[in-house]
C-alpha cells in the first residue's frame, strides 16, 4: 500500500510591496505638474504655503520649490505693478521740481536781463521810445519804428544802430534764449518802388534790426528769427496820430524755454503773450 506524501511545498507568491512606494511616487509627479500647470498665473501667499507643505511632506525642510530665483520669479505681479506706479510718482515729482527750479532761473535770468535794458533806457533818455515788459512766457522790448526809421523806410537810422548792438550785448549774457524779432505798422497803405505793401515793410524792418543784433557774432544765429505782421497786430486804434504811431513799432521778444504749468500763458503768432 502506498504511503501519501504530505506535499509541505507551497505557492509561491508575487512580492507586491512595491506598489506603494510607485502608487506614492506617482502622486507626487502628479502633483508637481499640476502645480507646475497652475504656475502661469501663480498666487504668492498660496505658492509659498504650497512650497512649505511639500517641504514638510519631503520631511528635509528646504523643498526645490523655496528657491529664491523662483519664488522671486512669481512676485505678485500687482505688487509689482504698485511699484513701478510709486516709481514714477517719484520720478514726477524730481521732474516737476526740477522743471520748478529751471522756470525760477529763467526767471531771474530775465528779470535781470529787464533791468540791465531799463537802465540803459533811462541812462539815454530813451523812456518815450522803448519800453520792456515781463511775464512767465517772454521778455518783450517793444521800439518805436520813430527811434529806429525814417517815415516809409527799412533802413535803421545810422545813430539808431547803437540801440540794437547794445541790446544784442546784452543778449550774449544770455545765449540760450530764443529771440523773435517783430515788425508793425499802421494801416495806412504804402505801394513804392520799394515796398509793394505794409506786409514788406513790416518784415524788412525786423530783418533789418535783426541784420544788426546779429553783427555781434557772439549770438547764434540759429535761435533769432524775423517776422512781419504789417498792420493786423494794432495795440492801439489807427484812427488818431498818437494810435497810428504806437502801431507803427519793432516787438523784441526773448522767451522763456520753460513755461510755468501752474500759470499757462501761452504765446500767439506774434510774439506776444495770450493772458
Amino acid at each position: 500500500m502506498s504511503k501519501k506524501r504530505k506535499h509541505d511545498d507551497h505557492e509561491e507568491h508575487v512580492d507586491e510591496s512595491w506598489l506603494i512606494p510607485y502608487a506614492d511616487l506617482l502622486t507626487l509627479l502628479l502633483a508637481l505638474f499640476i502645480v507646475l500647470y497652475s504656475m502661469n498665473s501663480i498666487d504668492v501667499k498660496k505658492f509659498e504655503e504650497m512650497s512649505q507643505a511639500f517641504s514638510i511632506a519631503l520631511s528635509n525642510g528646504s523643498g526645490v520649490l523655496e528657491l529664491p530665483s523662483i519664488v522671486q520669479e512669481g512676485e505678485d505681479p500687482t505688487k509689482k505693478e504698485k511699484t513701478g506706479d510709486d516709481k514714477k510718482d517719484e520720478k514726477n515729482q524730481e521732474s516737476e521740481a526740477q522743471m520748478n527750479e529751471l522756470i525760477k532761473q529763467e526767471q531771474a535770468e530775465l528779470e535781470d536781463l529787464k533791468k540791465k535794458i531799463d537802465d540803459y533806457i533811462d541812462k539815454n533818455g530813451l523812456t518815450s521810445d522803448l519800453e520792456t515788459k515781463l511775464n512767465m512766457s517772454q521778455l518783450l522790448i517793444t521800439i518805436s519804428d520813430n527811434a529806429l526809421f525814417a517815415p516809409a523806410q527799412a533802413s535803421i537810422k545810422p545813430e539808431s544802430k547803437e540801440l540794437a548792438t547794445a541790446i544784442a550785448t546784452m543778449l550774449t549774457q544770455y545765449p540760450n534764449y530764443d529771440v523773435i524779432v517783430a515788425g508793425h505798422t499802421d494801416d495806412t497803405p504804402i505801394n513804392n518802388f520799394q515796398f509793394r505793401s505794409n506786409w514788406d515793410l513790416s518784415s524788412m524792418r525786423a530783418v533789418r534790426f535783426m541784420d544788426v543784433m546779429l553783427e555781434n557774432k557772439k549770438l547764434d544765429p540759429k535761435r533769432f528769427s524775423a517776422i512781419g505782421y504789417g498792420e493786423y497786430h494794432p495795440v492801439a486804434g489807427n484812427d488818431t496820430a498818437a494810435g497810428k504811431a504806437k502801431n507803427r513799432r519793432v516787438e523784441v521778444s526773448i522767451l522763456h524755454t520753460y513755461v510755468n504749468q501752474a500759470n499757462p500763458q501761452t504765446l500767439k503768432v506774434d510774439g506776444t503773450a495770450a493772458q
